[in-house]
């Protein structure tokens, strides 16, 4: 639930599957999974079906697709988002592309500049996932997996149930070994994995620039005249930015103060955490 450009990370996956069509979805949660429900609800204040799948014990990536999917009551491929990566990528083209190769399982693949801290994926001419790589130092390729499947039913009842399962290390490879129709779907626009404190903030100030705004006020926030924000930064409800501060490049959290003269760059202040005035920080986290 950690808050991207003043909503929950989730809520901007959520909203990329309504506008490619989805109806349904299915949040698979183990850890914090209480905070989930009460916010998204049963989906309907965001257009879309929402169930929820708890893991009374963390399964992996594979196990958590499989308890998932025996809530979903539709037909069709099902689309799976990884929790940790915001993309700009052309879902209904993945859809599409899926359907044109009569693919089993079609992944989301993006081009890095250094693939070492990544599984490099390899293709054949047409698409097709000829190999898997583990991180290595010299991968043979700067394609990697980014975190969004394309998955026929029937591909994910082969994955056990309630077990602990890897789809990147064990499903994946399994398909190939058994000859199923493994596609990579390339997409090089926006894409971001969001697992550390310092790109969890480059996304929040990347959406926040992609609105054409050089910060974001939430509503009920309170920015002194005399205070100066920028570099996308985003101040939260009902939150307070006191004379002469400067905020930039930070998440200031619901009902947090920042203090008079306070200077702060690339900082997260969390929900409710007072910052004491004429403070000077850069790369802080206040109150977590």
């Amino acid at each position: 639930m950690l808050q991207v450009a003043g909503v929950p990370f989730t809520e901007h996956q959520i909203r990329k599957a309504r506008e490619a069509g989805i109806s349904e979805i299915v949040l698979a949660t183990s850890f914090k999974a209480e905070l989930f429900e009460p916010y998204f609800g049963d989906g309907a204040n965001f257009g879309i079906s929402i169930k929820y799948a708890v893991e009374e014990v963390a399964l992996g990536t594979g196990g958590a697709i499989s308890n998932a999917a025996q809530f979903l009551s539709g037909t069709g491929p099902i689309a799976i988002f990884n929790g940790d990566v915001i993309s700009g990528h052309d879902l209904v083209g993945q859809f599409n592309f899926h359907e044109a190769k009569s693919a089993d399982v079609t992944l989301f693949l993006t081009q890095v500049e250094d693939a070492r801290a990544f599984g490099a994926v390899e293709l054949d001419g047409s698409g097709r996932v000829s190999a898997f790589n583990e991180k290595m130092e010299n991968p043979p390729t700067n394609i990697v997996n980014a975190g969004c499947y394309i998955f026929n039913r029937e591909i994910i009842e082969k994955i056990p149930f309630g077990k602990v399962v890897s789809v990147e290390r064990e499903t994946f490879p399994q398909l190939l070994e058994a000859g199923a129709k493994v596609f990579g779907f390339v997409d090089t626009s926006y894409w971001l994995d969001i697992g550390t404190p310092t790109a969890l903030l480059k996304a929040s100030k990347d959406i926040v620039f992609g609105m054409k705004k050089d910060f974001l006020a939430l509503e009920g926030s309170v920015i002194d005249s005399g205070s100066i924000v920028s570099g996308g930064s985003v101040i939260g409800r009902k939150s307070k930015i006191g004379a002469e501060a400067e905020i930039n490049s930070c998440v200031i959290g619901d009902g947090a103060e920042v203090g008079d003269g306070a200077k702060l760059v690339n900082c997260f202040v969390a929900a409710d955490f007072k910052v004491p005035g004429h403070v000077i920080a850069e790369g802080n986290y206040f109150g977590f």
